[in-house]
This record gives structure tokens, sequence and C-alpha cells, in this order.
């Protein structure tokens, strides 16, 4: 079960802290409260030939392309900040500008909306967006606390609107390319795995232009983990089902002051898989290393290991299926290992011919923009549904509970997988 006594933050202990200002700002002066209309039951899906898109958050929300996708239009984009409200406009062509999201979700011509406002309005506006009757994609973390995923789960199921979270990891293309392995039976098993997301100077970020401290003021490094835990667990295929983690700070001011009672710059989890597999999750926040977003996948048949920021390239290493040895210099048996260079694909094919474009976080973009609208339009759990969101997100928080405790191991809750996955597993098997 999850510990929900140590490290969890609220949205209220949130608006108390030192975040206020710079949180009520982007919440458009809007109580944080989530409306007291109660959810109804889930009605039969209208089919829905092309999506209506609104758009929350104009600095990491103007980075897709719903605009190019030929099964999406956005019709509304909203912002408190003129700035980026325009940046929007601009980016997706939509006249439609709002500067309140509620305002927005009345809008009559909105079926989706995408989420890309700081982390913790993310569960509250999804929510809102969901009983209003639309879809729902959000940035990442999908939640700040095992309460808020719970909340979130329960709006889902309740109003029977599709939520996605933009995890930007699954899509890089050597994810991609793992998960097809592994689904293969290429790696045999998997038996480690580790991702590091390594993100060295991100104290710029931590104050805004005012001097006032941003979301991001102190926030716990494992309460950020799906930039990891996106790549270990759907390559795997496993949840993962306890922890014990190790953090690291200086007494810095930033780590003496956040509302989030959190001491450390940087946090390595140690994971416990559902079949008795290790894996290793490191997110740093002040580190003497090139910022990085990788992974490595340990089998007995076929490993890999992605591309280090001082110069490795992504590489495929296999032994030979005969079981040939030699010997070593030091004359002791040694397995006939190839570790070849491996070039990826950029799988653009996958795509509409307007999405073929370049894009951040290695040209995830386009693919999260375009599973979101088949998702909706399919009416069917698109790829990082609610349940991925908590497996990838879940661990990150429990992990973070650990590492306050000096590394006890907490067991993590596997709240399960989509419905309509779980039968088709039945089947399958």
């Amino acid at each position: 079960m999850v510990d929900k006594t140590h490290g969890e933050v609220s949205r209220r202990n949130f608006i108390a802290g030192v975040g206020a200002v710079a949180l009520a700002g982007a919440a458009a002066g809007e109580s944080l409260k989530s409306s007291e209309t109660k959810s109804a039951k889930p009605k039969k899906r209208a089919p829905i030939a092309k999506i209506r898109m609104g758009v929350v958050g104009g600095n990491f929300g103007a980075g897709f392309q719903w605009h190019l996708d030929p099964d999406c239009k956005v019709t509304a984009v909203c912002d408190i900040r003129d700035e980026a409200l325009g940046r929007l406009a601009k980016t997706y062509g939509c006249a439609n500008t709002f500067k309140t999201f509620r305002e927005m979700l009345q809008h009559p011509e909105l079926d989706a909306v995408g989420v890309f406002t700081p982390a913790p309005l993310h569960v509250w506006m999804a929510i809102e967006a969901m009983k209003a009757g639309k879809h729902v994609i959000s940035a990442v973390p999908a939640g700040m606390s095992a309460d808020e995923l719970e909340e979130l789960l329960d709006c889902v199921k309740s109003t029977g609107m599709t939520y996605m979270m933009a995890e930007t990891s699954y899509y890089h293309p050597e994810i991609i390319a793992c998960r097809e392995k592994a689904q293969a039976g290429e790696f045999g098993t998997i038996f480690y795995s580790e991702a590091e997301y390594h993100h060295e100077g991100l104290k710029a970020l931590m104050y805004d232009d005012r001097g006032l401290p941003t979301w991001r003021h102190g926030f716990p490094p494992m309460h950020y983990p799906t930039h990891c835990t996106g790549m270990i667990v759907p390559v795997t295929g496993e949840r993962l089902t306890a922890v014990s983690a190790i953090g690291w700070g200086d007494d810095h001011e930033i780590l003496r002051t956040n509302t989030y009672g959190n001491p450390f710059w940087n946090t390595t989890a140690f994971f416990r898989t559902a079949r008795g597999h290790s894996a290793r999750v490191a997110v740093y926040w002040h580190v003497a290393a090139g910022g990085t977003e990788r992974a490595s996948f340990y089998g007995d048949r076929m490993s890999y290991s992605a591309a280090r920021p001082e110069g490795s390239p992504n590489s495929l290493v296999t032994i030979a299926k005969d079981g040939k040895t030699t010997l070593d210099t030091n004359g002791y048996p040694e397995g006939d290992v190839h570790i070849d260079p491996d070039k990826t694909p950029d799988y653009f094919d996958r795509l509409p011919e307007p999405m073929r474009v370049q894009t951040g976080h290695h040209n995830s973009h386009t693919f999260l923009t375009h599973e979101f609208v088949r998702a909706v339009i399919e009416d069917r759990p698109p790829s990082v549904d609610v349940y991925e969101a908590i497996a990838y997100t879940m661990p990150g928080i429990v992990a973070h509970q650990s590492a306050i405790q000096n590394g006890r191991t907490i067991r993590i809750r596997d709240y399960g997988v989509a419905p309509e996955r779980e039968k088709a597993a039945k089947n399958k098997a």
C-alpha cells in the first residue's frame, strides 16, 4: 500500500506557500477546488469525425501539432498571460482566445482539451474538463499525490471520457524500437533496466521574471519520474511494485524554503518489478553531467543501451545463439558477444504526411498528438491512458517518500490496466 503520510503535496499546501502568487496567476484567479457538480454516469459517445481541440498553457502547449493533424482543429486557446496567449493563437491559427479556463470550457465547439499548465494544476484542470464533457491530454506528471491520482482515475471511470498523459519518452524512437523488440521476445528476459533524467540548470526556472518562486521551486525530483518510468514500464511490460530511494541535497536556500518540504536536488530509486526483476531510476536536478533522457535494458539474449551525453551511440548487444566461447587475455572463458551501433529509424512513416516534422523531445510530440486524436476518434484507450499514467507517476511519489525516510522500502500499489486491455489480454491467452 502507498504510505500517504510522508512527502505528499496537496494543492491547498501549495497555494499557502511561496508559490501562491505564481500559481494563482496560472489559474487565472480561479479557485482550485473542484466543481461541486456531480459527475454523470458515462454516456455512449457520439461519433467524432474531427476533433475540436482547446489548448491551455502557452509555453509547452504551443509545442504540439494539433493544427497539422488532418483529423483535428484547434478551436480555443487559453492563458492568463498576453504573450503566451498570443503565441498559442499564432501557432494554431485560432482566434478564440480565453483568459480563464472555465470560460474556455464553455466554448460550444470543443471536444477535447490539452492541459499544459504548471504541474500542481494538472489534476484539477483535467477533472474540470472531463466533468464538462471534454476529453483530456495532460502534460506530466499526471498528479502530485496518491490522492490526486485516485481522484483522476475515479473521474475517468465515472465520466467515461478519454484521458492521456503526454509522456514524451514513450515515443522516443529508441523506446519505440525497444518496446517492439521486447514484444517480439528478442531480449529474452529483461532482468534489469535503468533510466536517467539529468537536467542541470533548473534553478533558473525556479523563479519568474519578478523574482517570485514558480511551481518548480524545490520541486522533488521523484515527483517528475515519468521521463524514466515511461521508458521502463512499457518496455518491460511490468509494473514497479516496491522501492527504496536515496536523495541528496546540499542545504541550499531553495531546499530549505520550498513548500514541498523537499531537501533533495537528486534522487536515485531502486525498484522491484512485478515479476521480481530490478530497475534503477535516477532523476537529478544538480549534477556535473550532460543533460540526458536515456535508458538501458539488460536481457539474457539481448541488451540495449541508449546513447549517453558523452558521445557513446545507441548500442545493441547480442549473444551468439550457438553458445560459443573464447578465452580472454586472462584465460577466462568469454561468450561470443556482439556490440553494434543501433541505427534507430525515425518512424515518421507511421504519421500522416503533414505531421512528419522535427519536434521536441526526440521528435515525440507529433506521435503524442496523433495518438490522442486517433484514440478519441476510435473510442479506445490511448497508449498512455490513465492506468499507464498512474503506473509511471505513482512510483516516483512513493520513491520520494522512501528517500525522506532514509531509504525505507515501501510497496507501490498497482491500480491495474484499462478494462479493454485486460479483456484483450485474456482473449489472447
